[in-house]
């Protein structure tokens, strides 16, 4: 059911390193991406698909992570399997609106329901990553999405009314993530 696959599509920092992802089960959800709503139907995106050691490596270094007291960064252990970077076709598009942002959450909804988890990653060296992986300057990157078999429990917990969300892990390295009430989202202007 969609409410269940999107309770549990959290963004995910820790995975199962020694599980790989296939080449196969990428294009898998590259295939479910495509389907998504394009702009003047342009389908401008472009996926390029990570899940060998050494580019995997590279990808790492330009990522960066949210800190969690003294936790700053997946241990070689806590690694992603792989990762897909989403790219902007310059040549057939300038701007690429709202569809990476699209495509990334209909990957990770498909990555959940093969039991898998992922972050999308918008914090990243950009220009450095493109240089290091070669991509012509023809693509933008646009954002990274790190997958795996998670390895960490993401909980969610109440927002009280007037606060700022946070996230954090307690003691036991449960993650957990603040959200608004449904209440506190929806505006009513007749008020």
């Amino acid at each position: 059911m969609l409410s269940e696959l999107i309770r549990k599509c959290r963004s995910y920092r820790r995975y199962h390193a020694e599980i790989s992802l296939s080449l196969d089960t990428l294009r898998e959800l590259i295939g479910l991406a495509r389907l998504i709503p394009s702009a003047f139907n342009r389908q401008p995106l472009r996926y390029l698909l990570i899940n060998d050691a050494q580019n995997k490596e590279l990808v790492f270094s330009y990522l960066v992570w949210p800190v969690f007291g003294e936790w700053t960064k997946p241990a070689q252990n806590e690694r992603p399997a792989a990762y897909i970077v989403i790219l902007g076709d310059t040549e057939i598009a300038t701007h690429f609106g709202v569809e990476a942002g699209i495509a990334a959450q209909t990957i990770l909804l498909g990555a959940v329901a093969r039991g898998l988890g992922g972050c999308i990653m918008g914090a990243l060296d950009r220009e450095s990553l493109r240089d290091a992986l070669k991509i012509p300057e023809r693509f933008r990157v646009l954002l990274v999405i790190a997958l795996g078999v998670p390895a960490e429990q993401v909980v969610i917990e109440p927002l009280a009314p007037g606060q700022s969300p946070r996230f954090w892990r307690d003691a036991s390295g449960i993650q957990h993530v603040e959200k608004r009430s449904v209440d506190e989202l929806i505006l009513n202007l007749a008020e």
